[in-house]
This record gives C-alpha cells, structure tokens and sequence, in this order.
C-alpha cells in the first residue's frame, strides 16, 4: 500500500513504482480525451448552427448541444479517476475499469478510459466485498494530493483488494502484503477540510449506494444522525437521478433545498464536481418569496401559521367567496342577448352548475373557468334547439358576453392570494367564521393583524405569511412541479411549509434528509410519518443511518449524553472512527474568552478548518477577542477560510475540522428548543472538539479539564 499523502508516504517499492508509472499515463492518456470531449462539444455546437431544419428541431437540438457544451466547459479541475475495478468472472470477465466522476472516452462507440461512477458497471466498486465479489478479482483505489486539480503527478499512491481470493483483504501491488486497514479509503474519509463541501463518489459506503441509486418514482426519507453522509448522500442521489433518468428528471426539473443560503454555499461546489450543472438549489424561503418580509410574528403567532389547520381555514376563507344562486348576495338567473333573441337561464340551473363544481374541488381558477364553460354550454343548447349547430365563432362570443362573464364574477370571482389573505387576517368576523372549530379565541386572536391595511396592496408580510400566501396560491392554480425534489434539514419543517413542498412534488417524487434530534423550529418534527403524510408522501420508507465515519467516537459519544435529553426516539449514534480528539475546559466566570483564543490557537497547530461556535448573540465579542490576538476570523458565508466565527443558528449541515463551542448553557437557554441546537453545535465537529465553558454543562457527567495534546 501508498499513502495518498505524499509527506507520509514510504518509497514505493519497484513493483509499485510501475503500477503508479503505468496508471499516471493512462491519466494522461484520460486527460487528452477530455480536452478533446470539450473541443468536440462546442465543434458540435457551431456544426449543427450551419445545419438546416425546421425551426422548432434545430430550437431543440441547439438547445442540448449549448447545455452539453456549457456543461463540459464548468467541469471543475480534478483527477479523472479515483478506482478501477478488474473482474474475473461474469458478464465483465477480463476487462479493467477505471471509475471516475463522469465518463471519458475517445469514441462513444469504443470502451470507455474512464466510467462514470453512476454507470451499472460501478456499483460493483461499493457493493462487491469478499463474501459477494460480484465478479470483481481486484477492486484498487488511488491516492492523489489533496487538493490536486487533477495533474498526474499528484497520483501518490494505490491499493488493491484482492476480492476473488475470498479474504477480502487489501494488498500492495508490489509486494503482495494485505493491506487490511484500507488506509486510502480511510485516509479520504478522514481528510481536514477547509472549503466548501466535497463529493463522496470516491467513498461512498454500500448502505449509501442502496439510497443513491434508489428509483426515480420512489419517495423516500433518511433518518441520518450526524457525520452519516446523508447531505451527500441526497446530492449524490439527485446526480444519480440525472444521469440515469435524464430526460424525465430535466422535463420536469430537479430542485435542491438547504435550510439556509450559508448551507447552499456550502454544498455548491458538489454536484458540478460529479458533472452537473444547472440544477436550482435554494431554500423555501426563496421560493416562496412572492413579497418581502417587512414583518415580524411573534412565536405564538408564527406558530400558529404554520399550523396544519391554517390549510383548512385558508381553504373555507377562499371558497366563502363563491356565492351560489338562492344564497344571501347571489344572483338569481342569467339573460344574454343574442341578436334579437335573449337566452335566459333560471336559477336553479346555474345554482346546480355551481354546486356541482364546488362539489368537485378543483383549483380555485379551474373551478371559475368550469362554470364559464358549463354557463355556456346551457345557452348552447337553448339556441341550438331553437335555430340548430352553432358554430366555435358563436360559443367564442357568448364565453366573452358582457352577462356571463358579470355573473361569472359575481358567482365565482377573481381573487389574488394576497387579497384572501389579508382579508382573513385583517377581518375578525372573517377569521371566526373561516377557523370556527378549527382555531380557539386565543389562536385567532394571535393571528389576527393588529393594524390592517386599507388594502392587500399596501399589506406588509411575515415570514410566516408568505408560507399562507403560497397555500392560497395552491388553491388558487396547482403550481407546475418539479420531477425530483431534495429536502435537507427536513426535521424543521412546519406542517404549512410540508404542504408547500408537497405542491411542488405532486407528480415528482422526493428525497427527505434530516435528524429529528436536531430539530431546532418550534414546530420542529418528532417523528417523521406525519411529516411525510404533510408532503404528500405518506408512502415513502424512511431509511436509519446510524453509523458515522467523519465524526470521531469521543464526539459522538459526548453528543450521546445529550441526546437522551431530547423529546425524539432516535437511536444513538455511532461512529466507526476512532481517534479525535475531546477537550472540557472549564474556567472561572470571566475567562472564556481568553481561554476560546487559546482553543483557537492550539486548534492551528493542527491541519484543517476551524470552527468556533456560540450563541448567535455573543459572537462580536468572540471575532473581537480574536482579532485583538491577531487572529483572523471569517464569517459562516466565506466557507474556504482557516477560521470561522458563527452563531449556534446558522451551524447546521456545516462541518469543521475542529470545533470550539463557546458556553453551551448560553446556547441551550437561547431559544425554547436550545438543547436539540447544541447538540447541532456538538456535532459539526470531524476531528477534534473544545468545549469551553464556565458554567455547568447541560448534558451529564462531571467536566473533564485535559489540556494535554490533542490524540489524532
């Protein structure tokens, strides 16, 4: 076996040194066909723009030429391939494949230099073991430089498994010698990280392969407790989506949603690292950004919006406008000249017209057109048994007659969501009304604006209100949909804001990740079938992920004492890494600080990021202290720095090399939910953690002062 690491790695023996020669120029080799992948697709570009065809066709080729192009061009730098995999049996026998990020070849007709890590061939890479080979005699892994842009010099290293021999042992190409720890498998799982997130094609373990390779028709969601992959696993499975199902998945559309716009630029970087690019990645509040927020619920309110029952109430509020001929109000009977005719229609046609629409409960839109339609076809039929066949210019005219479209309005009228909304929040008779058995006084009253605004125009919106807003907008006119839609950090999804998922998958399917333990909302999950039942897929598996690789065992263990004081049955997690590294560090009221700077400072000795993490209200005072010991400090939205200072709030989905959590207590007291986000804050650590503090630690156990180094 080679180290990947270059500064760790022994000489390689002889043998080594020509499997590491021979591999290094099949990389060249690879990268010369790339280039000419690259030049090929913008020569196919201005090719097809000479060719003639009809307007629609070359609209269509042109387009997928430019986005194939414009897809090679934005491949981020990098090795070509990170294994290969020898088979000596089955329908492979005596072929070799190189395993990559994306495919390359000199021609599409001939074996491929390299496969891509999504392609049937490649599972065998992550499922075949000793016990199954799979046809596999030899799966190897290469080391390379971290951070190599993809220079075949930077191939440090190889190890091969010998799976055919049964023993399922790692072995060095040179020598033979069983490898068994599989130290580049290891040693890449384990790599610090500063940046933004990476991929995981080159490690992804066999329970995540069954996950990313999941059919695009099945819904399903990812119970992950924390350093299992599940982030990475939802991007690599939607990648996988769009390159098995390409053209189901790009018709309908694939979206990504992070809780937050510091956790997207986080994630960014990964699926145009495995080839794809164009896929929308964004947060719910963006998408539901009809208005900006200008306004502010206070939690009792919010709470009470994001509330299940506000679907019904909205529904009742939006429907009470439809007036039904014999009701208080309602118009009674329709007369539409027609030359010197008058088709008349008594009320108690038009009253079953809408009733009977009402009765079907299509979108609030569709319903007004359906009794248009309906109206018209009444009159059709008077005329037609009058005078015989009228013709499309007839019925054209009489859907656009002044009567009709008067009595459409009154009966069924045009309302935008913002006007429904307001009118119910701003109206206290209207609200009772619309909530009666559904809200209680106090509930109402919650909800209700303090001070309405003359009209919806000049209405100013929560948070909270954009979500009902978009439950309107829902019954108003079913939104078009995604074919795929991945949800991270679901555990914080208010049941309103499940629906508004739901709308957007109706005919898709969707991949849900979270960790009910790290529920920090109000309304946060407990358990996740009623979660599921509020996205419209009551039928989806939820798959447990309870083994970690990246979070180290002293971590886990510690965020284990924490986690049986939280209101989730979630099992404890654990972590198949050892090493790391815990420190307690208690000191007299007055010191943290000082003794966070020296947290810092010891934590640079050391590879990798560094994270320092506090109460989102203390973290000035923590940027300033460092500064004043020359310490430089970025904020959470500059994800390549050394060092970065953040709020406990924005610390979900982020990982850093070594984390110092500043006064848990201060976190855990800081919102009604502050145990489940310090066990976020406990856990974004990969290697090592500080916890300094002084005042009592709210999870178990006596404080541990260890100030020796730090065990890697």
């Amino acid at each position: 076996m080679t180290s990947p690491d270059p500064a760790h790695a022994p000489a390689p023996d002889r043998g080594t040194a020509r499997e590491l020669a021979r591999e290094r120029a099949h990389h060249d080799a690879c990268r010369a066909a790339l280039a000419a992948m690259v030049d090929g697709a913008r020569d196919h570009v201005l090719t097809a723009a000479d060719v003639s065809a009809s307007g629609a066709d070359a609209e269509v080729l042109g387009r997928r030429l430019r986005t194939r192009d414009r897809r090679m061009r934005e491949l981020p730098a990098g090795p070509l391939f990170f294994g290969r995999l020898d088979f000596g049996h089955g329908e492979h026998a005596g072929q070799s494949y190189h395993v990559g990020r994306l495919r390359v070849g000199v021609d599409p007709a001939a074996p491929p230099l390299v496969v891509d890590w999504r392609a049937p061939v490649s599972r065998a890479f992550y499922r075949a073991s000793a016990r199954d080979p799979q046809g596999v005699a030899v799966r190897r892994r290469f080391g390379w430089t971290p951070g190599s842009r993809g220079d075949s010099a930077d191939l440090t290293g190889l190890e091969d498994e010998h799976l055919g021999a049964g023993t399922g042992a790692g072995a060095d190409p040179g020598t033979g010698a069983a490898a068994g720890t599989g130290r580049i498998l290891a040693d890449e799982i384990e790599r610090p990280r500063v940046g933004p997130m990476r991929d995981i094609a080159a490690t992804i373990q066999p329970e995540q392969d069954d996950l990313v390779r999941g059919d695009l028709a099945v819904s399903v969601c990812v119970q992950g407790a924390p350093g299992t992959g599940k982030t990475a696993v939802g991007l690599h499975r939607a990648a996988y989506l769009l390159y098995t199902f390409p053209q189901r998945v790009r018709r309908g559309g694939l979206l990504v949603l992070g809780p937050n716009r510091t956790f997207l630029t986080y994630i960014a970087e990964v699926l145009p690292a495995l080839g794809e690019t164009g896929v929308r990645q964004s947060t719910l509040a963006d998408e539901l950004a009809r208005h900006p927020v200008t306004a502010a619920d206070d939690e009792r309110a919010a709470a009470v919006k994001h509330d299940a029952r506000m679907a019904e109430v909205l529904r009742r509020a939006l429907y009470a406008r439809v007036a039904v001929p014999g009701e208080a109000g309602a118009p009674d009977g329709l007369t539409v000249p027609d030359g010197s005719y008058r088709w008349r229609v008594p009320g108690e046609e038009l009253a079953r017209v809408v009733a009977d629409v009402r009765a079907e409960e299509p979108p609030y839109a569709v319903g007004r057109e359906r009794v248009r339609t309906r109206i018209v076809a009444l009159l059709r039929q008077r005329a037609e048994r009058r005078t015989g066949p009228r013709p499309a210019a007839w019925v054209r005219r009489i859907e656009r007659a002044r009567a009709v479209s008067a009595y459409v309005d009154a009966a069924w009228p045009k309302v935008r969501p913002e006007e429904a909304v307001a009118d119910l929040l701003g109206d206290p008779e209207a609200l009772e009304r619309a909530a009666d058995g559904l809200l209680d006084a106090e509930e109402r009253k919650a909800v209700l604006w303090p001070k309405p605004p003359r009209s919806y125009r000049s209405a100013r919106w929560s948070a909270a209100d954009l979500v009902l807003l978009d439950e309107v907008a829902g019954l108003v006119e079913h939104p078009e949909g995604y074919g795929h839609v991945v949800v991270d950090e679901a555990q914080d999804l208010s049941p309103m804001e499940c629906r508004a998922i739901g709308r957007r998958a109706r005919f898709g399917s969707l991949t849900v990740l979270g960790d009910l333990a790290q529920g920090t909302t109000p309304w946060a999950a407990r358990e996740w079938r009623e979660t599921l039942r509020h996205l419209g897929k009551p039928e989806a598996e939820v798959v447990r992920l309870t083994t970690g690789f990246r979070v180290p065992r002293a971590v886990v263990e510690v965020a284990n004492r924490l986690l049986e004081r939280l209101d989730v049955a979630v099992p404890p997690a654990r972590s198949l890494r050892g090493g790391g590294g815990l420190r307690l560090r208690p000191v007299p009221a007055g010191e943290v600080l000082a003794e966070t700077v020296a947290a810092v400072r010891e934590a640079l000795a050391h590879e990798g990021s560094v994270g320092v993490i506090g109460a989102d209200t203390g973290t000035a005072a923590v940027r300033e202290a460092l500064a004043a010991a020359g310490i430089g400090a970025a904020g959470p939205d500059r994800p390549g720095e050394r060092v970065t200072v953040l709020g406990a709030g924005l610390a979900k989905g982020l990982e850093y090399d070594h984390v110092v959590v500043v006064e848990p207590a201060a976190v855990a007291e800081a919102e009604t939910r502050g145990l489940h986000r310090l066990y976020v804050v406990l856990t974004r650590a990969v290697s090592r953690l500080d916890v300094v503090h002084a005042r009592p630690l709210p999870f178990d156990g006596p404080p541990v002062l260890d100030r020796s180094p730090v065990l890697d």
